[in-house]
């Protein structure tokens, strides 16, 4: 148990960063997008970007909710370093990437949009959903087993 001791400390140390620097980021794209509404910015308020709206205030609302979740995957980790290794790691993994593409393709999807319909960035929002998903799923089953 000694020598896992430094892995767990990896991955919490790695989560607690992940998690607190994507609230600073996210929640900074929040005050950009409440500085659009302050400013009345065209490319932001008119009637004919409610796509491009959507889309960033989804991007800023899962960013900065998934770097809460990185950082209570953080706090689980330390309180329960009996956790399966192999299976936090692989959550660690899943967890980093949906924090990536969930956000991202929201936000991609809110660049360029047609007809109301997002941007090709959007796909990226599934991949994202399901990385979560099995992370999720993973750390549960992993809780569960203790």
């Amino acid at each position: 148990m000694a020598a896992r001791i430094p892995a767990v400390n990896s991955l919490v140390r790695r989560h607690f960063l992940v998690g607190w620097w994507s609230v600073v980021g996210f929640a900074g794209l929040g005050l950009v997008l409440e500085a659009f509404h302050g400013f009345k910015v065209g490319a932001y308020l008119d009637a004919s970007n409610e796509t491009r709206r959507l889309m960033w205030t989804l991007a800023h609302a899962h960013g900065t909710l998934l770097g809460l979740v990185h950082i209570v995957f953080g706090l689980t980790l330390a309180q329960l370093p009996r956790l399966e290794p192999a299976a936090m790691r692989l959550a660690s993994q899943a967890l980093v990437g949906a924090s990536l593409f969930l956000p991202l393709g929201f936000f991609l999807g809110g660049v360029r949009f047609y007809a109301g319909d997002p941007g090709l960035g959007i796909a990226l929002v599934p991949v994202g959903a399901v990385l979560l998903l099995a992370a999720v799923w993973q750390i549960a089953r992993a809780v569960g087993r203790i």
